[in-house]
């Protein structure tokens, strides 16, 4: 193992209800050792958030439109923005970018911005392998992953299961490919069925997390040989996301709860001696 090899695990304020400060408090407390959230654009909420918490960060970045060139231009603004921020310079920046409609040519300008961005700033920028965006499926990105060697992509493959219907058994080529490309992970248990298994400590669990966790130890073996940081954030999602109960809306578990479980788990697993 390289010595260089440094794991860095993240909190999510994603269905967190209360304040920022609340927020990065219990950031703190539970161990991480930083957060993800949206790049905020106005500016005193920049500062609401980095000049009170000693906390590292990594950044979300997407488009929202529904047509390529409004999507593509607020996207750049606010990747752009993020990068060349003169307040916190982020551990990473995660893109939400494109759509799964857009053509291959749009959806590549997406790509090849943020490669220049990257070279620009030194940050690393990935691109989420995420539903309704352009990697949001594994033969899909299999097409960029072939014409665009450069591509590095934050690793959520709970997408990929759920739009496969899959735990990915024959895909394992792609797979392959993908796992050489990641610089950030999404650790989150996805299902043939879903995106999230209602709580990943329920024994029924057991071989769906034993995949996931097989994926990702690919990933940390190939950061400990490079020597290189590997980022990955605890993204179980809050309701209707985490499944609920009929008419209540009731969670079946508790979200806060599942992310430090999995922090720890993550943790103890990969952390170096």
């Amino acid at each position: 193992m390289n010595k260089n090899f440094e794991l860095k695990v993240l909190a999510t304020n994603w269905g967190f209800g209360g304040t920022i400060d609340e927020y990065c408090s219990k950031v703190k407390r539970d161990g991480y050792d930083g957060i993800e959230i949206w790049w905020p654009t106005e500016k005193k909420n920049q500062e609401e958030l980095f000049e009170k918490n000693n906390l590292e960060v990594g950044f979300l970045t997407a488009g929202h439109e529904s047509n390529y060139p409004d999507h593509f231009n607020t996207f750049k603004n606010m990747v752009d923005a993020a990068a060349k921020n003169t307040v916190q310079r982020p551990l990473y920046i995660n893109c939400h970018s494109g759509r799964d409609y857009f053509s291959f040519d749009q959806n590549k300008t997406f790509i090849e911005h943020t490669l220049q961005l990257a070279k620009e700033t030194g940050i690393k920028i990935c691109h989420e392998t995420h539903r309704s965006r352009i990697l949001f499926a594994a033969p899909v990105a299999r097409q960029y992953f072939d014409k665009i060697p450069e591509l590095r992509i934050t690793y959520d493959v709970s997408h990929w299961c759920n739009v496969s219907e899959s735990l990915l058994q024959d895909q394992q080529e792609t797979v392959n490919i993908a796992l050489q490309r990641v610089d950030h992970i999404h650790a989150r248990i996805g299902h043939p069925e879903g995106p999230q298994v209602n709580d990943p400590r329920a024994p029924e669990w057991d071989e769906t997390m034993k995949a996931h966790f097989a994926w990702w130890d690919k990933v940390v073996e190939l950061k400990k040989q490079q020597g290189d940081r590997l980022t990955i954030l605890t993204e179980f999602g809050p309701p209707t996301y985490m499944p609920t109960l009929p008419y209540t809306q009731q969670p079946l578990a508790d979200q806060w709860a599942i992310n430090v479980h999995m922090m720890q788990l993550l943790r103890k697993r990969y952390a170096t001696p």
